[in-house]
């Protein structure tokens, strides 16, 4: 410190200041220690930093306090989510992780954002009940049921998306991040994304990509295939149907793409119609990512369609690419009846597979016109159906 001119100021830090007496300017090096204990004789909620905070005229440690009743809060928040989750179903429990999921939502910002709300505590708590509302995998819910009392509570703002955050269902659309929950918006939007393939009655042009909704697939009518036994194949994800439709845009040779594309989880109502493509004389071949939703998925498709065949969805086709992770998959082999050796195969590399890893693969297929069986041959047309005739 430097000795001040001033004789009051002096006199202040009278015996504040060991050694011999110094005149105005000079400088001597103070222990902290030495001087707390000084202080302390004067009054005992003295400090240094009680000292300097005073005399500039600031509030003492005001950031360290912001900080320490932020993380009051924030500890408050996460006994309050671990405590309510004790409460959720199995299927929301693997869905959000309880153990992670307080960490997860700090990294992304969403404890801060809970904190700055008006009331905090009913934002999580009512998040919390959403949550373990969200359907089993494979089932649908209408998105206006999820609260009691109030359809449009999840139409905007910050409960909604403070919901796909806790089930890990954000960073895309709303709408898509709902679909991957089982969440349906309404009965206008959504539903199926086609190609190749043509309600009865419509007149779509040629190579066009097109959606029919929830509430046109309710009552949905196929046309016939333009010769018995033609492929349709159905997917997960919409890249695999844009590949599809890019790729015959580019190559002449290739059959015209027949693909229809689930977006997500698929509705009772889209596996009903994707069912009723047999009655009328198409083969269909179904597939869907390897991890659970996607195993969910094959098993409500194959259940409404009985005579399709599971597409490049066995457990060479998953080991073939699979890496080794760290995914913790609660998995038996019911989970993928078509192949028992699959959910095994699964739990065993602890690792998701995406249908855009397998996408060169696909396209061969869907331009070839037929999906390939495990000896590598592709089906014939005319081929017998059968749910188990191409692995």
């Amino acid at each position: 410190m430097t000795i001040p001119a001033s004789p009051a100021q002096r006199a202040a830090a009278a015996g504040l200041i060991g050694g011999r007496p110094l005149a105005p300017g000079q400088r001597r090096r103070l222990d902290l220690n030495e001087l707390t204990t000084a202080l302390t004789i004067r009054g005992p909620a003295l400090t240094p930093g009680a000292v300097a905070a005073h005399a500039c005229g600031r509030r003492l440690a005001e950031k360290a306090r912001a900080r320490a009743e932020q993380k009051a809060s924030g500890d408050r928040l996460r006994h309050q989510l671990q405590a309510r989750a004790e409460a959720w179903p199995e299927h929301v429990r693997e869905l959000v992780e309880p153990a992670t999921a307080f960490a997860r939502l700090h990294s992304l910002g969403w404890i801060t954002r809970i904190l700055n709300t008006s009331d905090p505590d009913a934002l999580l708590n009512q998040a919390i009940e959403v949550a373990g509302r969200l359907p089993r995998p494979g089932h649908r819910i209408d998105r206006r049921t999820l609260v009691p009392g109030d359809p449009h509570a999840l139409d905007g703002g910050p409960l909604p998306a403070l919901v796909l955050a806790l089930a890990q269902s954000s960073g895309t659309t709303p709408r898509s991040a709902w679909a991957r929950l089982g969440v349906d918006c309404d009965d206008l939007l959504g539903g199926l994304i086609i190609t190749g393939v043509t309600p009865k009655g419509w007149r779509i042009p040629p190579n066009a990509t097109f959606t029919v909704p929830p509430r046109e697939l309710a009552e949905i009518a196929w046309e016939s295939p333009p010769t018995a036994g033609t492929w349709v194949f159905v997917t997960e994800n919409p890249s695999v149907l844009a590949a599809a439709s890019s790729q015959a845009l580019v190559d002449d040779t290739a059959e015209t793409p027949r693909v229809i594309c689930t977006a997500g989880t698929p509705s009772q109502v889209e596996c009903a119609a994707i069912g009723a493509l047999s009655d009328v004389g198409w083969r269909v071949a179904i597939r869907a990512d390897f991890d659970p939703a996607g195993l969910a998925h094959m098993r409500a498709l194959l259940a409404a369609a009985p005579t399709a065949v599971p597409w490049r969805m066995n457990a060479a086709d998953y080991e073939s690419v699979a890496q080794h992770g760290a995914i913790k998959l609660r998995l038996q082999e019911s989970d993928s009846p078509w192949d028992p050796h699959l959910a095994p195969a699964m739990k065993a590399h602890s690792a998701h597979v995406y249908e855009e890893d397998r996408l060169p693969l696909l396209l061969t297929d869907i331009a070839a016109g037929a999906p390939v069986a495990s000896a590598g041959q592709h089906l014939a047309a005319d081929t017998s159906h059968s749910r188990h005739g191409a692995e």
